[in-house]
């Protein structure tokens, strides 16, 4: 029976208990994730849909003003956890667009998704851009008790 991995969790899902399309487990937490990586998906593809989901959050901020303010001051912890947060993210844009700018940045090496898969066995690493002959590894998992 073929088995896919789960994308947010990796567990096993049989095929009996899942769509051809399925990459996610049925448990909430998984279709939490698969929900949040459709919508990130669709924000940056669908330009309507994201012009519709700013203009539903304008006029939501608009029908509720001073909300925020508040939320702030009841919240102080939040807040500041929040305000701490923002100034990494603004680092790494501000790193992320110099590197852009200076032309340095060949390939983002964190581009795709880190998920929890357990691949074992014998593969083929094939180089995508430079002319390197392939390389036959051996990945085999690291039991819990060597940590």
């Amino acid at each position: 029976m073929e088995e896919i991995q789960c994308y947010h969790c990796g567990h096993f899902v049989p095929k009996s208990l899942r769509h051809k399309e399925q990459y996610y487990c049925g448990k909430p937490e998984c279709q939490k994730a698969r929900k949040a990586a459709w919508k990130r998906k669709k924000m940056r593809d669908d330009p309507e849909y994201r012009l519709n989901h700013q203009a539903s959050n304008k006029a939501w901020f608009e029908a509720h003003p001073g909300y925020w303010k508040r939320y702030r001051k009841k919240n102080p912890k939040k807040a500041e956890r929040n305000r701490r947060l923002q100034m990494i993210r603004n680092k790494r844009r501000l790193k992320r667009d110099q590197e852009e700018a200076n032309g340095s940045l060949i390939a983002k090496v964190d581009a795709s998704p880190t998920r929890k898969i357990k691949l074992t066995g014998q593969f083929w690493m094939v180089p995508m851009i430079a002319k390197v002959d392939a390389l036959k590894v051996y990945i085999s998992e690291i039991p819990d008790s060597y940590h």
